[in-house]
């Protein structure tokens, strides 16, 4: 899920501006905020029958602050898979348009089939009815409660291929590249500019293989491997996964190292073995959480998805969730009960378990049936102990989808553009592992790896000066890195001023 960006800043030397194509057509923009316009374009359901059913994208630009200087538009995605492109833009344009210098117009769009407002997929009525459905049911840790939520993963599907119909056969990412090569068109562009973070990036690699001359510039962080994609839910899955757990273990181990006094875990003893008898007691049964909102226990499969949501990717949050693993060692897991709660919430639950997993299913089918399902947790888990067991849960129902993609892209994905595109892997990133940045690159047919020496899910979460400088440059001029550039981040988690511009 997207969050903030952080404090962008680039410094980019300046090129001509590109004219717009000639005779584009035009979208019928209307001002929604300061420096903001939003739209709704329709765009066929199914890009093989343009004059068929039409959806409504809902689209939203945040002017360029230097439009005399302007470049043409940068096209971005948050990833999720789902977020809501206009949100990023709503909440992120400020911040993307200094890392752009005030160059280009900063353009999202909600995609079909997620969060937002561009056909999203819905599998219950209200939030009440989803709140039924699930009961608060955790992720599984005994086969009694796999059973139960295996049943509920069946149902889900179900209901999700009767509410949404027709719409699940076309929200392929191959869909979406479609919508945004119609939106270059629209604004004027002749070839695209792009920002992709995370699952943004698998819809910057699909673009640029199936339109590798439509391609201006484009930068992913983060990167989706789409051969793992291509090859199915099980793949993709462990495929993400690969660092989980090594990440996990330089959580515990920067904690060591930062002492007492920055990590609520050091000074008892050495951390890790800490940490991790804790994790074998909840999976062996509950610890109390009196006050957390609503009182309750701490469960193993709540643990782990505080875990693999707002601890591992945020390493700004790492001093909190530090303070909060102390506190459930020491018998009270009340804090981490109720940061597991704000995970399974009606908003995040509709994001993950039926837009998210709907996307998922369109792009990556499981080849296990539903009965075989809990050996492929069992398989992932070996993958990672801290993230497998969630990862593998939330994606259950792909086993039992009830409709197949019409235009699913499975390669190849070794493309050549005019200018290389730029990958940019973390190299503890634990959703998004650096070994896929690496292989993008080598994929490519023309593209240059800039290596982020820092933690967590997206370079933006361990700030790097010189990897938004080297991202602005980039876009701005077409100046590339050279290949396999380290860019350290300005501080280390457990810091302090850990975040904070670098004097």
């Amino acid at each position: 899920m997207a969050l903030a960006l952080g404090l962008l800043l680039a410094v980019v030397a300046p090129v001509m501006a590109a004219p717009a194509a000639a005779g584009a057509p035009e979208v019928d923009w209307t001002a929604c905020g300061p420096q903001l316009e939003c739209a709704s374009v329709p765009v066929p359901l199914d890009w093989s029958e343009p004059d068929g059913p039409r959806i409504a994208l809902s689209v939203i630009r945040r002017l360029a602050s230097r439009p005399d200087q302007r470049i043409g538009s940068l096209f971005v995605n948050p990833g999720g898979p789902g977020d809501s492109g206009v949100g990023y833009v709503a909440e992120r344009g400020e911040a993307l348009d200094a890392l752009t210098s005030g160059r280009f117009d900063i353009v999202g769009w909600d995609i079909r089939g997620g969060a937002g407002a561009s056909a999203p997929v819905t599998c219950f009525a209200d939030a009440t009815e989803r709140a039924s459905f699930w009961e608060g049911l955790p992720v599984p840790s005994t086969r009694a409660e796999e059973r139960r939520y295996l049943a509920k993963t069946i149902e889900l599907a179900r209901r999700c291929g009767e509410r949404n119909g027709e719409l699940l056969a076309h929200i392929s990412t191959a869909d979406t590249a479609r919508d945004l090569d119609h939106l270059r068109r629209l604004v004027g562009d002749r070839r695209l500019t792009y920002f992709g973070e995370s699952f943004g990036t698998l819809i910057g690699q699909t673009y640029a293989n199936l339109f590798p001359r439509r391609v201006r510039a484009m930068a992913l962080d983060g990167v989706v491997d789409p051969v793992a994609s291509a090859a199915g839910a099980e793949a993709v899955l462990a495929n993400g996964l690969a660092d989980s757990d090594r990440v996990f273990r330089e959580f515990l181990r920067l904690c060591q190292a930062a002492g007492p006094d920055r990590c609520a875990l050091a000074g008892h003893g050495p951390v890790a073995p800490r940490v991790n008898s804790l994790l074998r007691q909840l999976r062996h049964a509950p610890i109390p959480a009196p006050s957390a909102t609503p009182p309750g226990e701490l469960t193993y499969g709540e643990a782990l998805t505080a875990l693999r949501f707002e601890v591992l990717p945020k390493p700004e949050q790492w001093p909190l969730a530090a303070v909060l693993l102390e506190q459930a060692i020491q018998g009270d897991g009340s804090a981490i009960e109720t940061v597991a709660a704000g995970a399974t919430s009606d908003q995040v639950r509709m994001l993950l378990q039926e837009q998210g997993v709907a996307l998922v299913c369109a792009d990556s089918p499981a080849r296990h049936p539903a009965r075989a399902w809990p050996r492929v947790v069992d398989r992932l888990e070996a993958v990672s102990r801290v993230a497998g067991p969630v990862v593998g849960w939330i994606n259950a129902p792909c086993a039992s989808w009830p409709i197949a993609s019409a235009d699913r892209y499975t390669g190849p994905w070794n493309a050549a553009t005019r200018h290389p595109v730029l990958v940019i892997g973390t190299r503890f990133d634990p959703q998004t592992p650096f070994g896929n940045a690496r292989r993008a690159a080598q994929r490519l047919g023309n593209a240059a790896l800039l290596v982020h020496d820092g933690y967590g899910h997206l370079s933006r979460r361990d700030p790097s000066t010189c990897v938004l400088r080297a991202t602005g440059s980039y876009l701005v001029d077409l100046s590339t890195p050279a290949n396999g550039t380290v860019c350290p981040s300005d501080r280390l988690p457990f810091d302090p001023e850990f975040g904070q511009p670098v004097p």
